[in-house]
């Protein structure tokens, strides 16, 4: 078989973290770690999708361990986030204390901040502590566009149709 040389180096890319065997995970909230890379279908409009079923991070009241599952999906522009370093920067929550809402609506503003998308949601999905659960949503459309008003669409019916939570 041919050896092919993508080019997907640290060298060439830009990234420093995919592929990095001795990666230092973060004690605390960390935005740093974010990496990009470039969109190679900008002229398409198409969503990313990630889903983060075991995010932890600590209540700021009591230190008690918070448990979700976190859902990022965005609509890329020119720059797209690198998975290895998303990962990072969820995990860097472990120790983090803030409310729900604290830490889906941080993560979407590092993320708008980090690539400047055409649109973002996070959806957070905490296990219940005390017989109740949280599930904080966020969303964001860039300003003067289609995105904004889906946006705010999206935002008035995203849970008009909530799913069936058997495992809470």
């Amino acid at each position: 078989m041919e050896n092919i040389n993508l080019g997907r180096n640290k060298e060439n890319t830009g990234l420093e973290l995919l592929g990095e065997k001795n990666v230092v995970y973060k004690d605390d909230y960390a935005p740093e770690v974010l990496e990009t890379f470039d969109n190679k279908h900008p002229d398409n409009d198409y969503f990313v999708k990630f889903n983060c079923p075991e995010f932890t991070s600590l209540c700021p009241i009591t230190g008690q361990p918070d448990f979700a599952t976190i859902t990022i999906s965005y609509i890329p522009d020119v720059k797209m986030v690198e998975s290895k370093s998303l990962k990072l920067y969820l995990f860097s929550f472990r120790n983090h204390g803030d409310f729900h809402e604290d830490c889906v609506n941080m993560i979407m503003k590092d993320l708008i901040k980090l690539m400047d998308p055409k649109y973002i949601e996070v959806w957070g999905k905490f296990l219940p502590r005390g017989g109740i659960s949280i599930d904080p949503y966020c969303n964001y459309g860039r300003p003067g566009t289609k995105w904004e008003t889906m946006a705010a669409e999206r935002l008035m019916k995203h849970d008009m149709y909530p799913e069936v939570v058997d495992n809470r």
